[in-house]
């Protein structure tokens, strides 16, 4: 699905880390990726494995659910995340859009866009101008700009949370379950459009996504997780074909299309989680 390659360079990178909440609860057990820049990349899983937890490790949320990084690092352009501010990240250029898209559902779609521009400088007319693109991207919330965001469909509310981002002009995008909730129709013109701003704004991205059949046609490279270790990573490309990928993720084996329900019920091959 996609040409263009990402750079080489590393832009954010997860070094063997473990993730603990409540002082108590494991749930990311040693789990390392790294994000080029210019890159698509995606964190695949059930729910459950610990993809929404890597993004907030990442993010710095992880604090306001008394969750903590109790080894390993996180490194952004170089510089250690640890202790950062979640707003101090985000005027560094890394902001996570939130599963189930969170809009400030009292105020206008336009209002919730004005919000993602709060940290930045440059003026009213930048602002703008950015404003313009997103609804460039996004037609249809441009149509409902003066409703309030509460009374909008899953599909433009996503599509807020996705343009409020934009907003602050970031270098990195975290973007977590895009598809959820969302008619298949609507899926497909989400990832398009996530691919146009990789493309067209050199905006890096990493997805955390269920939808393993969709987010592999748009990524770059990918890592599955599974019970918050990763247990396989490649090329998108790769991951496309490769048979237990197609057996567990994909619903497909040698002998064709199975159902979930009879994927689900196959025992993983022990050299996953060896």
């Amino acid at each position: 699905m996609l040409d263009s390659a990402p750079s080489t360079e590393k832009l954010l990178e997860v070094n063997n880390i473990e993730v603990i909440y409540n002082h108590v609860i494991l749930v990311l057990k040693g789990v390392s990726l790294h994000v080029p820049k210019g890159g698509i990349v995606a964190l695949l899983g059930g729910n459950g494995a610990g993809k929404t937890t890597t993004l907030k490790a990442i993010s710095g949320l992880l604090k306001s659910e008394r969750g903590d990084i109790t080894k390993g690092s996180v490194s952004y352009r170089g510089a250690d995340l640890a202790g950062r501010d979640p707003a101090d990240l985000v005027r560094s250029g890394v902001i996570q859009v939130m599963e189930g898209r969170h809009c400030f559902e009292h105020l206008t779609v336009e209002e919730n866009l004005l919000t993602g521009a709060y940290t930045r400088k440059d003026g009213k007319g930048a602002i703008a101008a950015d404003l313009e693109m997103v609804y460039d991207y996004f037609p249809r919330i441009k149509e409902r700009r003066k409703s309030l965001a509460g009374y909008t469909s899953g599909g433009e509310q996503q599509m807020v949370a996705m343009g409020r981002a934009l907003m602050s002009r970031p270098e990195t995008v975290l973007l977590d379950e895009p598809s959820m909730g969302l008619a298949p129709q609507l899926v497909e013109q989400i990832f398009e459009i996530v691919k146009k701003i990789n493309e067209e704004q050199g905006v890096t991205i990493l997805l955390a996504e269920q939808n393993t059949n969709v987010a592999l046609r748009y990524a770059h490279y990918g890592y599955i997780l599974e019970s918050g270790r990763v247990v396989m990573d490649g090329p998108a490309a790769e991951l496309r074909e490769n048979p237990d990928v197609k057996e567990f993720y994909l619903g497909m084996s040698d002998e064709g299309r199975k159902s979930f329900r009879d994927v689900r019920s196959y025992r993983r091959r022990k050299r996953w989680l060896s």
